[in-house]
């Protein structure tokens, strides 16, 4: 896998996005969130177009990632927001300049689509981790801009992915397992399930989480990961943040935790859950496509 090199102040950044529109008052303090970072920002056509519930046709969208990774001014590319759209873009992609070009690409949420496919593609390791229209424009935590600046700043090994002091991660199943780390939305996996770009899990961890998701689905998804052997290939699973994923009726409903048991639990491979990353904040980064490990209840990179 190859690590992009890391950013340093003054470098250019692409902001774009690939799913859907920016919302317009998001653009300034988004841009203005980058440029705190020391960084200069670059605005992909796809920031400022609308298509419906997407930002811009395809060709605008999926033009916008062709032209920064060939730019060679650029030093990264950062996904504006998530929503909808990624996965219409992956056959429009020219995975080979992307491999010849690696740098920084970040993102999360529907951007799942892209770091499977750049992961696999193109053995570039990407990260997993806020956006700025998402979280940057109106400021974040010093946990989540600790662990993304770590990332994004440095290749050096991040060690032990520690939870913020009162969140506590827990083991669903003890072990031990290592293995390159893919993974992300929920949803996005489940989609990319018998197309081209489905999610390849033989021996890697695989990291989980999604947002306004009732159990049943949630059910469903892992249902399908678990019925197509993406379990039984991964060596590990890590469980992050579940937001706003409850029942109207709990009465008539499963808890996640019993989902988990019922579903990957019997997997019988080395998994823990509460892992604070996903669509929350605190959030941690995570470089997906990177070597990590799971020792019992610890999470290390």
């Amino acid at each position: 896998m190859i690590h992009p090199v890391p950013l340093k102040k003054g470098d250019k950044i692409a902001l774009i996005a690939p799913s859907s529109p920016v919302a317009d008052e998001r653009i300034k303090p988004a841009i203005n969130a980058v440029e705190a970072l020391g960084l200069e920002a670059v605005v992909g056509k796809s920031c400022t177009s609308k298509n419906g519930f997407l930002a811009g046709e395809d060709t605008i969208r999926a033009d916008d990632i062709n032209m920064m990774f060939a730019d060679k001014s650029i030093k990264g590319i950062f996904a504006m927001r998530g929503g909808y759209g990624s996965a219409r873009i992956l056959d429009l992609l020219d995975y080979k300049t992307i491999r010849k070009n690696p740098k920084v690409f970040a993102g999360y949420s529907d951007i799942t689509a892209l770091h499977v496919a750049f992961n696999q593609k193109c053995n570039l390791i990407t990260f997993h981790a806020p956006m700025p229209a998402s979280e940057f424009y109106e400021g974040v935590d010093e946990y989540t801009m600790s662990f993304f600046k770590r990332n994004i700043f440095c290749n050096d090994s991040l060690g032990i992915m520690e939870n913020p002091k009162d969140q506590k991660i827990e083991t669903l199943v003890k072990g031990n397992a290592e293995g390159r780390i893919t993974g992300g939305n929920l949803t996005l996996l489940a989609s990319s399930l018998g197309t081209k770009y489905e999610v390849n899990t033989k021996g890697k961890i695989l990291f989980l989480e999604d947002v306004d998701e009732v159990p049943y689905r949630i059910d469903r998804m892992l249902l399908q990961l678990k019925q197509s052997g993406k379990f039984k290939d991964a060596v590990g699973i890590i469980l992050g943040q579940w937001t706003r994923c409850e029942a109207e009726n709990k009465e008539n409903s499963l808890e996640l935790n019993e989902i988990f048991k019922q579903l990957i639990v019997t997997e019988n491979k080395p998994t823990i859950c509460n892992i604070a990353c996903g669509h929350s904040t605190p959030t941690m980064t995570i470089p997906m496509g990177a070597f990590a490990k799971i020792d019992n209840d610890k999470f290390i990179i």
